[in-house]
């Protein structure tokens, strides 16, 4: 018996030891501009012995300017992808001299199942505003942004906000963990019909995040769900989802788009026609980006529109 858990113990710590190294080797070389200041490797909490961390983008001139957060949650189908690969992202928003932004490192599934993927990215939120007075933060205006299992994640966080059975306790435990605002690329919202829909190819990354199909873990898939907490209180959304994605269905941006609107949550969806699970960053796109930050966490007046919009050509538009 105790060699039995000698080794369960073992194996365990391998499989964190692994997905910590698959992290930083996977992290791309990146420099920001000259205006921007990286702080890399910030932890902001722990699951158990496991060390959950960031990197903090800030403008160089912020001085005691107290600025809104953008935070950015990679994909990767909860089983690829680090933190290293939001960089550019965050580096771009805080370089307009508007924003800070954060990018958040989760236990993948082969770590963790779910809902440690959610008690990570909760976690962090909570150590932003732990954190606000520090780095001169505002505490109200806290936007999230993510693609594809990315995406899933911010748009869990704007319908579960402070949903006490999702919050985990890695950490900051007494701050709220919502966010004020959330731009959904391609993700997942509603497991219980993603493998019955059109462009299920993501399939065996969802039963790797449950540790089985949807519907033999149903109650997972239902706590998973962000059209399952949909309410009237949730924060503004911009879902965008190409109309040929294979990897997650169009049918899934629909369904979160139509569970908001229910609840009467302010929310717009972006169509990008021809576009696969990629080739959605297409100029108008990210403009429209710009202006919902903007908009919701620094009050500007610009109108986001909804719709349809065509992706880029071939061969810069890659379907899947």
């Amino acid at each position: 018996m105790i060699r039995t858990r000698l080794v369960a113990f073992c194996l365990t710590a391998v499989v964190a030891a692994n997905a910590v190294a698959q992290e930083k080797k996977a992290a791309p070389e990146f420099r920001p501009p000259e205006n921007v200041v990286m702080e890399n490797d910030i932890e902001y909490g722990r699951a158990g012995d496991r060390s959950l961390k960031l990197d903090l983008a800030r403008p160089k001139e912020q001085g005691n300017k107290v600025l809104p957060v953008v935070v950015f949650i990679h994909g990767g189908g909860w089983q690829a992808g680090n933190k290293e690969g939001g960089r550019q992202a965050i580096a771009g928003f805080a370089a307009t001299g508007n924003y800070i932004g954060v990018t958040v490192g989760y236990r993948l599934s082969q770590e963790a199942i779910w809902p440690a993927q959610i008690h990570d990215c909760k976690a962090a939120i909570r150590w932003i505003r732990a954190n606000a007075e520090k780095y001169h933060i505002n505490p109200d205006k806290i936007g999230a942004v993510g693609n594809s299992a990315g995406g899933h994640l911010v748009a869990l966080l704007g319908t579960s906000g402070d949903i006490k059975e999702l919050e985990g306790n890695n950490g900051n435990a007494g701050f709220s963990s919502r966010v004020n605002c959330v731009v959904d690329f391609c993700g997942p919202s509603d497991f219980l019909h993603f493998n019955e829909q059109k462009g299920n190819g993501g399939q065996s990354a969802v039963r790797n995040l449950f540790g089985g199909n949807p519907t033999e873990k149903a109650d997972a898939a239902r706590a998973a769900s962000p059209v399952t907490w949909a309410s009237k209180d949730d924060p503004p959304f911009l879902i965008i989802h190409g109309s040929e994605d294979a990897t997650v269905p169009y049918a899934q941006g629909e369904a979160m788009n139509a569970a908001l609107k229910q609840a009467s949550v302010n929310a717009t969806f972006i169509t990008v026609d021809g576009a696969g699970h990629g080739g959605l960053n297409v100029p108008e796109v990210m403009q429209r980006q710009r202006n919902f930050f903007d908009k919701h966490l620094r009050g500007g007046t610009a109108d986001i529109p909804g719709g349809s919009v065509k992706a880029a050509p071939a061969p810069e538009n890659k379907k899947d």
